[in-house]
């Protein structure tokens, strides 16, 4: 039995406060955190693994946040008919199933492309392509702070389709899952609070299947031990349930597209100066 060093758990309670913070932030949770693991000397390839592997603690945390909306959703299933799927009753529903499926659909094959992708790249040039990604995450957070904002609460198959499918390409490090999710709803004319609503809702799912996906692949745990896992889990479902209703009101307020852009910046010159070293 391997002794769980002091280093090790520290790295776990930074690795689940990163976690517990930005997953609600239309920056990437797993790009910035993938970013300080790999600073701290994870693998890159490794850092992807426990970056989606750890959603399961804010997955826990928005689980809990919105535990009577999920208990209405779990209630209107006895009487779900393919007639009814998208009724006011049974949308919500709908919209989470038919959506998760479209992320599993465009997602699985990227998070093969991307842990072979990352597993060739040394940690410089994994770095300053986290900053790319995240540059274009800000991109599109500012194209959709100019789309005037609809009056929209109820999803549709084309919504669920399309943000589905944006979910998927959140499997690669650096592009926000809250972020494309939740634009393309601004886009599709929802208000702020129901687009951020819908994006952490359906973040349940994908979070278990990405985490699932992970273990799956790594053969176990990826690159942790137990002890380390379940500290980090811990930490970031708790900071996750204590942050989620702050940082949702932060979200309609703070133009996250300069977040965006200025953490790409650092990445971009950073990963390429450590790159230029090594």
């Amino acid at each position: 039995m391997s002794i769980v060093t002091t280093t090790e758990l520290l790295i776990a309670i930074l690795a689940g406060i990163v976690q517990g913070v930005v997953e609600w932030l239309p920056v990437s949770s797993q790009g910035n955190l993938s970013l300080v693991l790999t600073l701290v000397g994870t693998d890159p390839a490794v850092a992807v693994q426990l970056a989606l592997f750890l959603q399961l603690g804010t997955t826990l945390s928005a689980a809990t946040y919105y535990r009577t909306e999920i208990a209405t959703i779990l209630k209107t299933l006895p009487g779900w008919r393919p007639t009814n799927a998208y009724d006011a009753d049974h949308a919500i529903a709908t919209y989470v199933v038919v959506a998760s499926l479209f992320t599993g659909l465009v997602g699985i094959p990227l998070y093969i492309l991307a842990v072979d992708l990352v597993s060739d790249l040394t940690g410089g040039v994994f770095i300053a392509v986290i900053g790319v990604l995240l540059v274009i995450t800000g991109l599109l957070q500012r194209a959709s702070d100019s789309v005037s904002m609809g009056g929209r609460e109820t999803p549709s198959l084309v919504d669920s389709i399309l943000v589905g499918s944006a979910q998927g390409f959140a499997i690669l490090p650096g592009i926000s899952r809250s972020g494309v999710t939740a634009s393309t709803l601004l886009f599709r004319s929802y208000d702020p609070p129901t687009a951020f609503r819908l994006s952490f809702l359906l973040s349940i799912p994908a979070s278990v299947g990405a985490a699932a996906l992970t273990v799956a692949g790594a053969g176990g745990l990826p690159g942790i031990a137990p002890v380390p896992a379940a500290v980090a889990l811990g930490v970031s479902a708790v900071v996750g349930y204590l942050t989620i209703d702050a940082l949702m009101r932060v979200v309609e307020r703070v133009p996250f597209a300069t977040v965006c852009f200025a953490l790409g910046a650092l990445a971009i010159v950073g990963g390429g100066g450590i790159a230029l070293v090594v």
